[in-house]
């Protein structure tokens, strides 16, 4: 533990769903929700308007219509944020040679390695002015957390939430802790949350009042001894810089042991389906989709496959679990499933294409098959890359000869609205419905959210 706060951790507000807000006048101070628009689709980001709702990041996406019939649905622009990214990273890297990028919106920074803050004084000015070189840049909003560790100063960012700096004095991590929920501590997920309720240890400090041989007793040795010492808050974990991440999985443990077939398959797709929501997250894509299996008795089993070549396709990661889950024999019970990603890379514009062409063949299924009758046959020549050219799916950049820079509220039955406006109007642009073919209308890059900032190639 350091004596000063001067480990920061920056964490960017609704990122996806905010980069949305600002570069679309009209959906400011509305739900707003970014993730996969098909029927199996998952929320990848939901706006603090949207939140009010119940909606979440990794949630069904019907399940978050449901919730909020009347919000903003769009598909993600990843080229967009990944731009906006390099911008907050680069604000980062001015601050210290130590910058632990977690995400395309979060990092831990080591401010006592870059020679800025030694003291709370200092840290607080340091923070307050990464805030504001962060509106200026981008034109959006990030919240600090600024401690003598990486775990209270990722407690802190989250409790500045949104657009605010917090932090935590050094000395002051025991009463700050104390009331907090054990599920606060890093590591302690739904399982080990329940696990610890069944105890009766629900509370940071109830874990502390346990004691350490409790703990090692319930948990294991490792597990139980280190959060033993992050609920008295000590966590000497380093800020490491350029972490790269080998592998993104998700995985859940079950009250009660699976035994449905059926019911297996469907929480292995609904894994795929988030584990793809966090590897997109990550600003990765990978080649190895992993599936783990833990049985009844609890002996667990891992099945691995490698693609030809990288992929953040919902759609192939799902059939690829799936293909796992049948060389598994679940006879007896399942207590744990989970589905994880490796072999990762950065992404490409080959996968962000492929990605678009995949989601267009998806829903120009989805629609034919909702629609009333099949469209006339397309002309001679008209050729699939044609085809998805003409898709529109809902929040995508457009221009058109006429009225300018656009972005696309909704298409079908052959038609296409678009709300003809830019980041910087101050008040909401006007509607226009086309044909999805008319000629005058394009695709196009994205605007940038302040003047002179960066736009990303068209997502």
């Amino acid at each position: 533990m350091r004596a000063a706060p001067t480990i920061l951790h920056l964490d960017m507000d609704a990122f996806f769903a905010a980069a949305e807000q600002a570069s679309k006048p009209s959906l400011r101070g509305k739900p707003v929700v970014v993730g996969g628009l098909g029927p199996r689709g998952v929320v990848a980001t939901a706006s603090y308007e949207a939140r009010r709702f119940g909606v979440h990041s990794a949630m069904p996406m019907a399940q978050a219509r449901r919730l909020a019939p009347n919000a903003a649905y769009l598909v993600p622009r990843f080229a967009f944020y990944r731009a906006i990214s390099g911008q907050v990273m680069e604000l980062l890297g001015r601050l210290s040679p130590l910058v632990e990028p977690l995400s395309l919106d979060e990092a831990f920074v080591d401010l006592e390695a870059g020679g800025l803050a030694d003291d709370s004084a200092s840290a607080r000015a340091t923070g307050e002015r990464l805030r504001r070189d962060i509106l200026g840049t981008t034109g959006l909003t990030g919240s600090v957390g600024l401690a003598g560790s990486k775990m209270l100063a990722k407690i802190a960012s989250e409790e500045a939430k949104p657009d605010g700096l917090m932090l935590i004095e050094p000395g002051t991590e025991r009463e700050l802790l104390g009331p907090r929920s054990v599920r606060i501590i890093p590591g302690v997920g739904p399982a080990t949350g329940e696990h610890l309720r069944r105890a009766g240890i629900t509370t940071v400090a109830e874990v502390v009042e346990a004691g350490e041989d409790e703990l090692v007793r319930l948990l294991g040795r490792a597990h139980g001894g280190s959060l033993y010492l992050m609920a008295l808050g000590h966590d000497d974990r380093p800020v490491v810089a350029e972490r790269d991440a080998k592998s993104v999985s998700v995985e859940d443990t079950f009250d009660v042991d699976l035994h449905d077939r059926l019911r297996i398959r469907l929480e292995v797709e609904r894994l795929a389906e988030r584990c793809v929501a966090r590897l997109r997250g990550s600003g990765h894509s990978g080649r190895t989709i992993v599936l783990k299996v833990r049985r009844y008795d609890f002996s667990t089993l891992t099945r691995s496959e490698t693609l030809r070549g990288p992929t953040d396709d919902p759609v192939v990661v799902r059939e690829a679990a799936a293909r796992l889950l049948d060389l598994v024999d679940t006879t007896g019970g399942v207590r744990l499933l989970g589905v994880g990603v490796s072999g990762l890379a950065d992404y490409t514009q080959e996968d962000l294409f492929a990605q678009a062409e995949a989601e267009a063949r998806a829903e120009a299924v989805a629609e034919a098959e909702a629609g009333p009758e099949p469209a006339e046959p397309a002309p001679p020549g008209a050729g699939a890359a044609e085809s998805a050219e003409r898709h529109w799916a809902p929040g995508r950049d457009v221009r058109h000869a006429e009225y300018g820079a656009g972005w696309v509220q909704g298409s079908g039955v052959g038609r296409v609205t678009v709300r003809f406006e830019e980041p910087g109007a101050v008040v909401p642009g006007r509607v226009r419905t086309f044909s999805v073919d008319d000629p005058e209308l394009e695709p196009s890059d994205p605007l940038p959210l302040v003047p002179g900032g960066v736009t990303g190639a068209a997502a």
